[in-house]
């Protein structure tokens, strides 16, 4: 049996938000899918950003980002009461 040992090197920023990586972000730049903005609304105050951004392959930052602008925009509590995907 052979193992492999991959060491990635990971930046954060002053606030100790992960920074971009290909490898734990591959959905960055991406469009977020309806499933996508209800698991991000409905558990952004149960859940760590951290976790988040790595269940949905996105910055930590981007998913603030994005919880903001849903906010503004009226949407937040829609997908976090829509019940469709989670």
């Amino acid at each position: 049996m052979y193992s492999m040992t991959v060491e990635v090197s990971v930046e954060v920023d002053q606030s100790g938000r992960m920074m971009y990586n290909p490898i734990f972000h591959p959905n960055n730049g991406k469009r977020y899918s309806e499933s996508d903005l209800e698991y991000l609304c409905k558990y952004w105050e149960i859940d760590d950003w951290r976790t988040m951004g790595f269940a949905l392959g996105r910055t930590e930052k981007t998913l603030s980002n994005t919880v903001s602008r849903l906010r503004k925009e009226g949407l937040y509590d829609y997908y976090k009461n829509l019940n469709k995907h989670w």
